[in-house]
This record gives structure tokens, C-alpha cells and sequence, in this order.
């Protein structure tokens, strides 16, 4: 007997699979976990082969037998459609180049998800196309791979590496999930062999605060780095955050930076309250800035900051006789020292731009200005007792 509507939509989802007939071998198919899909069994050249047509919704039962039909004719005049299919992915996979899928899945996976793509923009057209662009999707193998990976994590940009491979796999899973591949050639090139694993509960001691500031000034890299990594410290602010600062949210009388929605990674907006040292540092950041409207714009261009990598650059040419530490660990530096210096959890977290999660978070709407504004001051006089003056 043909389905109905009424007995697809009181079917029940069972242990196992299990398929009810419509007649002249298109079935729907029943999984375990509720999701319904076409069938179309038929027998070409003593052979029982099969296709799907599609998930039900989706594909409505009327639809599902036009389908049914149109492939039953195919088998009358001597086609296999299930072999017709697989010539189908076949040129498919041929014809994908690196380019157009990697296209796709920026519009249809990065942009969905992030708020921030800029990074990930970049190593599509700065080092992934230029290696294999033009490729066929299928074409890319784990020595290519590796050769670009290999090569950038060889001219000492671990992390940067590490972020490459990470993006050259997600993009081979979803080729995989699409059909367009079979396997992902990032396999072959394990994590392991591109970065160290750092951990990630570093927290600069006092005295190495001290060494620390010692070498950042006494070293030969760029005054606007200087200050920057100074900024950090003192701030607690993101890297990102302050390489894409801009003068026209900086009011230096009244000592507040705002870092506005676009450019913060909670997608809130977050005033950042100056102390006096803090102040003195982004007037000089002006000084150099000149007529630019970045706080930090790059070299040779008023128009556009340093790249992301600019600063890990800057702290890997300087030599520190102390244990390993990122960027990221001063944040966590300052986190800590505060917390033991008595400040509130809730006043360090909202000057880190955390979000404070569970119920707590929901019902704490709390900006702690004043508080903030006292302890940023603090800690930037602890931080220059610790160092012996203002900044040099």
C-alpha cells in the first residue's frame, strides 16, 4: 500500500533501522535517532543496487516519487543511477579546486561562527592559496601539507603554524561531510611536530616582573612595542584589542579607552580606565602614531596596524633569563597577583573582559567603575615600585 502523510508523521523511531515501502521500490528509511531518509531500491543488469534521495522533510513524499520515477525511467533506457552518482562526485572532486571549496567554507562555516575572521582571511590568501589554490581539492597531499606547515613553523612562527594546519583541516573535514573528498591529508602532520605544548597556568613572579621590564626596555625593538607590551601589563587588555585600537575611542582626560563591540571578544562593549602611567604612555603612542587614526598603525602605513604576529615577533627577539611566558601570561600575571592582593574576583574579571558564566553572570550586571579605576591604578604603581620608575 503507497504512504500517506498521516503514516509518515506517526511513524516511530524503533532500536534499529527499520524501512516502510511506498511501492516499486522507493522505501523511507527510519534510524534509531528519528531522522527519516528516501530509498530507491531497483535491480539493473541482475544487480540490486540502491540510491538516496534525500532526508525526509526536506524531501516531501510527492517529491520523493518524482524521483523515483525519473530514475526508473533512467533504469528502463539502460543507466545505473547509483553508478551515475558516483561519476557525478567523481567529476566533482575533480573539478573543486582548493579555491572555490575553501570559498565555501568560509561563507558557509567561518562566518556563521566567528565575529573575528580577519586572521583566518589572512592565511587563506596569504599562504594558502599562493601554495595550492588553483589545485583540485582532491589533489592536495600530506607532503603538501607539510611542506607549508613545515615551512612556517621553520622560520619560527610555531603558533602561527600550528593555526594554519588547524584551518587546513577543518576545511578537508567539511570536503568530507560535503563528498568531495575521501580523506583529510592533515592527518599525516600531528600537532606534536609543529608547536610545543606550553602551559597554561604561567604566572610571572614579581622579581620576574622586574627582569621582565628590565629587558623589554633595554632590548632594540621598536619603541611602539615597548610601550605596547608595557600597555598589556599594565591594562590587562587582549593583544588583539589594543592593535586595533583607534585614537577616536580614547579619551585621555577622562582616562577611559573604550574597546567597542566589533573589536572585543565578549561582542560587549568594555571601557578600559587609564592609570597616570598608562596615559603618559598612549600620549607618546600619539606622538608616533602622527596623523593616523590607529593607535598603533603599521610600518610604512597610517591605514592599517601591525600584523597579529607583530609582537610575538618582537618578544621572540629579546633574550629573557627567566622560564618561558607568553603574551597572554601577563594577563594572567596581573589576574593573579590582584587576587592575591585582596581585589575582588568579580572587579579582576570584569577589568579582563571575561563573562562571568552560570547564574552569577546572568544576574551580575555590575561595571565596578570606580572600583576598576582604583585597582588599575594600584596595580600600575605596584608594577612601578616593582621596576623603580614611571616607564623608560
Amino acid at each position: 500500500m503507497p504512504l500517506t502523510e498521516l503514516q509518515i508523521k506517526a511513524l516511530k523511531p524503533q532500536a534499529i533501522r527499520y524501512a516502510v515501502s511506498d511501492g516499486r521500490g522507493l522505501a523511507l528509511e527510519v534510524m534509531p535517532t528519528g531522522a527519516a531518509s528516501w530509498r530507491y531500491r531497483y535491480q539493473f543488469k541482475g544487480k540490486t543496487e540502491k540510491v538516496s534521495l534525500g532526508q525526509y522533510p526536506l524531501v516531501s513524499l510527492k517529491a520523493a516519487r518524482s524521483k523515483r520515477d525519473e530514475l526508473a525511467k533512467a533504469v528502463h533506457e539502460g543507466v545505473s543511477p547509483a553508478k551515475q552518482k558516483q561519476l557525478e562526485k567523481f567529476a566533482l572532486a575533480n573539478s573543486t579546486s582548493v579555491f572555490d571549496f575553501s570559498e565555501r567554507y568560509f561563507r558557509e562555516v567561518i562566518e556563521r561562527d566567528r565575529k573575528d575572521t580577519k586572521q583566518l582571511r589572512r592565511y587563506l590568501e596569504k599562504e594558502i592559496y599562493p601554495a595550492f589554490g588553483t589545485w583540485a581539492l582532491r589533489d592536495v597531499t600530506a607532503q603538501d601539507v607539510q611542506r607549508l606547515v613545515f615551512k612556517k613553523r621553520d622560520n619560527g612562527f610555531e603558533s602561527a603554524a600550528a593555526q594554519l594546519r588547524n584551518l587546513l583541516k577543518r576545511i578537508f573535514d567539511y570536503a568530507i561531510v560535503c563528498g568531495i573528498v575521501t580523506a583529510n591529508p592533515t592527518h599525516a602532520t600531528p600537532m606534536r611536530f609543529i608547536t610545543r605544548a606550553r602551559p597554561r597556568t604561567r604566572s610571572l613572579s614579581p622579581d620576574e616582573l622586574k627582569i621582565y621590564l628590565q629587558v623589554l626596555y633595554r632590548s632594540n625593538i621598536r619603541r611602539q612595542f615597548k610601550l605596547t607590551l608595557h600597555i598589556i601589563l599594565l591594562t590587562l587588555v587582549r593583544k588583539s584589542e589594543l592593535l586595533q585600537a583607534r585614537w577616536i575611542n580614547v579619551n585621555l582626560e577622562a582616562g577611559e579607552w573604550l574597546i567597542p563591540e566589533a573589536q572585543s571578544k565578549t561582542g560587549k562593549p568594555h571601557t578600559v580606565y587609564l592609570s597616570t602611567q598608562v596615559s603618559e604612555m598612549f600620549k607618546e603612542l600619539q606622538q608616533l602614531a602622527g596623523d593616523s587614526e590607529l593607535v598603533l598603525p603599521g610600518r610604512g602605513s597610517l591605514t592599517r596596524p601591525f600584523a597579529a604576529n607583530a609582537l610575538n615577533q618582537a618578544m621572540g627577539a629579546m633574550s629573557f633569563p627567566i622560564a618561558p611566558f607568553t603574551i597572554h601570561d601577563l594577563r594572567r600575571t596581573g589576574s593573579t597577583i590582584l587576587h592575591e592582593q585582596g581585589f575582588s574576583s568579580d572587579v579582576v574579571e570584569k577589568a579582563l573582559n571575561h563573562t562571568i558564566g552560570g547564574v552569577r553572570g546572568v544576574y551580575n550586571r555590575a561595571e565596578y567603575a570606580d572600583q576598576r579605576k582604583m585597582m588599575l591604578q594600584s596595580w600600575a604603581d605596584y608594577i612601578s615600585s616593582l621596576h623603580g620608575q614611571l616607564y623608560i
